[in-house]
């Protein structure tokens, strides 16, 4: 298996990949848009040809890069940004620095991950949130009579 650390800014997707030994391979950075992930996703297949397992910190977009991995077949978790932090503070921050000791805390099976809930939990939430949304923008209807 192959563990990858995923550090995510606006315009790009920092990745790391290391071994089960902790033997680093390779460090490249890809769009963080479906092409861009799978374009990844393409190039450690084709050369590695091993599954992976990949850690991401918790940030906007992040739940987009995990929702697309997992679906091409990645096992990612999402890492609580704080306790990352208080795992592994750095004196020399740099996002491929980041990026390997995401892929450190998966390899070593120490990602802060949080929770995450399926997709038909997922969808309930959805459900419900676009209910009360309807009901707060609805209308009020009049009950009464407008007669005098």
């Amino acid at each position: 298996m192959l563990h990858a650390g995923l550090d995510l800014s606006r315009k790009r997707l920092d990745v790391e990949l290391v071994t089960e030994d902790g033997t680093r391979l390779a460090g490249t950075a890809v769009m963080p848009d479906g092409d861009g992930l799978r374009s990844l996703v393409r190039q450690v297949s084709h050369r590695y040809g091993q599954p992976v397992r990949a850690a991401i910190e918790s940030m906007t977009g992040a739940r987009f890069v995990h929702d697309q991995l997992e679906l091409a077949g990645w096992e990612v978790e999402i890492a609580d940004a704080r306790k990352v932090k208080g795992l592994a503070p750095l004196a020399c921050k740099t996002d491929r620095i980041d990026a390997w000791v995401l892929a450190e805390l998966s390899r070593r099976d120490l990602v802060p991950a949080i929770w995450l809930p399926d997709p038909a939990i997922g969808g309930e939430r959805e459900r419900s949130r676009w209910r009360l949304h309807l009901v707060r923008h609805a209308p009020l209807s009049r009950t009464a009579s407008t007669r005098p």
